[in-house]
């Protein structure tokens, strides 16, 4: 059974369901779960046994274990190079006291590794490379058993480099900084990235047009292929432009009738008040007067001419908006007969008169001449969310070389491994490198093989020779490893934890196999009797005074 070591507890809805707790493989898509996600291990060492505890039930429900109250099977379960004794004592707790295991056994999941693809002249000895998710091990292992005086961390992994990666391509590509998701970037890592035999020269072949155009590897984004504008045929917009042009002109004529009309009573009660005046009426015409705020008959014929020539000019508009739409109609329709609502008599002052007023809807007309084009975008969409991957295929897994590249002060897997040869004779160093042994999820990047032979032939003496191997499976070998230990092992107590021993030695106790760390007992410093204290500081305060 394989699945990720993550949970996710969901808060339920409000009508009253409950929280609902999701493991492994049932999340799905981790990335809209991002901020929910727990895990019970903090780098590779197991700190919350509430989760643990899920992962476990996750795994006794999958795998069909069927005993009622315990697990009535025994244990094989991997733990960190040089565990925590804390650690293991809670996870020794929580299988002998919780599931009622029979018995457990604990081993190192390089060192199962190893086991698996050991060689015919077992035990042997060599150096086991092991670089996984969160930190890199080396580990010496001498006659079948791991030297852990000598052993080595660098906590820099495959988490690290998929950071490492989205900060790079975020960088690059900031308008798609949402869609560079850490998912992606892990599956960018295991597709296409690889170590380079050469650091510096790989970088310099990078800047070589042609090398980068035979090289670069792209990744499509996922997008919409919808356009605004894009969406609507041609002869749909033109119908909707010649609707907006027929409603734009009905309220510019219904404003103009409206206008017209106003004026038009405005101009008969101007006229009245003027007939007033022209029938002697004076009485009657200065109280209308006053009425129109006027002053004199100068300027109520001054508002009588104004008006009039408003009321003409109107109405020419109101006939000119008939025209242009029979124009219009013609224009758009050539087959059709000429049909001249006013006349054959038109004169060429009225027709000057409406080309006036045609470019008052010049922007709103459609050009029926011109065919319309289909609309093109300015730029290819699917070409915009491509991610191009040049050197980011080397500089992200170049890190467990350098961790100066993320600005990390460690030292790289080269140097790490040429210090834990020198804790050693030149004649064990000669054993070691006979059987260097990669194994993790980061040895399955193409080229670490051949660097890793490249560094240890700058480190070793002149003429000297030495073997690199690689896992057949570096992710599933020491699952593998485990289960060819657990079988040729199942009739022996070698290695097995009873429930009699984590009672009588408790729950960090650890029997130790070819594949298992050191176990280190907790030595409490014994106190001295306080009868056998009191002389003795007697006699020294004696010594001291006579010193003095």
């Amino acid at each position: 059974l394989r699945f990720r070591s993550l949970a996710a507890r969901s808060r339920g809805a409000r009508g009253g369901a409950g929280a609902e707790t999701q493991v492994g493989n049932d999340l799905g898509s981790p990335e809209p779960l991002r901020w929910l996600l727990r895990s019970p291990f903090d780098r590779n060492v197991p700190v919350q046994l509430e989760l643990q505890e899920l992962l476990l039930d996750h795994v006794f429900q999958r795998l069909g274990v069927s005993s009622q109250g315990c697990v009535d099977h025994p244990i094989v379960l991997t733990e960190a190079v040089c565990n925590p004794l804390y650690s293991r004592q809670m996870m020794s707790e929580l299988l002998f006291e919780c599931y009622q295991v029979p018995k457990v056994s604990y081993g190192v999941d390089s060192l199962y590794s190893f086991y698996h693809n050991r060689r015919q002249n077992w035990p042997c000895s060599g150096l086991v490379i092991s670089s996984g998710y969160q930190c890199t091990h080396i580990l010496p292992v001498l006659e079948g058993r791991l030297d852990a005086k000598h052993c080595k961390r660098i906590n820099l992994g495959g988490c690290q480099a998929a950071v490492y990666l989205q900060r790079l391509l975020q960088l690059k590509y900031p308008g798609h900084f949402a869609a560079i998701t850490l998912s992606r970037m892990e599956e960018i890592l295991h597709e296409h990235s690889y170590i380079a035999q050469d650091y510096t020269e790989e970088l310099q072949k990078w800047r070589c047009p042609e090398y980068y155009e035979n090289n670069v590897h792209k990744m499509q984004l996922p997008f919409s292929n919808k356009l605004l504008g894009s969406t609507v045929a041609s002869e749909e917009k033109q119908e909707k432009r010649q609707q907006q042009l027929r409603r734009l002109q009905e309220l510019n004529a219904r404003r103009r009738e409206e206008k017209l009309q106003l004026d038009q009573e405005r101009l008969d009660r101007l006229l009245y008040v003027q007939e007033l005046l022209e029938d002697g009426q004076m009485d009657q015409f200065h109280k209308a007067l006053v009425e129109l705020n006027m002053d004199s008959a100068e300027e109520l014929q001054s508002y009588i001419n104004k008006l009039s020539l408003s009321v003409e000019q109107t109405k020419q508009k109101i006939l000119q908006s008939e025209v242009n739409i029979e124009v219009d109609v013609v224009d758009s329709k050539p087959e059709t007969p000429d049909l001249d609502p006013l006349g054959s008599e038109q004169s060429l002052e009225d027709v000057e008169s409406i080309n006036e007023f045609e470019p008052l809807f010049a922007e709103e007309q459609p050009e029926v001449e011109k065919p319309v084009a289909a609309v093109q975008p300015v730029f290819n969409l699917a070409e915009y969310h491509q991610l191009f991957l040049g050197t980011e295929r080397i500089r992200a897994p170049e890190i467990i070389f350098q961790p100066s590249l993320i600005g990390e002060d460690q030292a790289g897997i080269a140097e790490t491994m040429q210090y834990v040869l020198e804790r050693y004779s030149k004649e064990q160093q000669a054993i070691l490198v006979q059987n260097v042994f990669l194994t993790g999820g980061n040895a399955m990047y193409p080229g670490l093989k051949a660097r890793i032979q490249k560094e240890l032939l700058e480190m070793r003496p002149f003429q000297s020779s030495f073997q690199v191997s690689l896992a057949s499976s570096p992710v599933l070998d020491a699952w593998y490893g485990a289960r060819d230990w657990a079988v040729e092992h199942m009739t022996r107590e070698e290695g097995w934890i009873s429930r009699k021993d984590y009672e009588e030695k408790g729950g960090e106790y650890l029997k130790e196999h070819c594949a298992s760390n050191v176990y280190v007992p907790i030595r409490l410093p014994k106190q001295a009797p306080r009868a056998a204290e009191a002389p003795s500081r007697a006699s020294g305060t004696g010594n001291l005074s006579e010193q003095a």
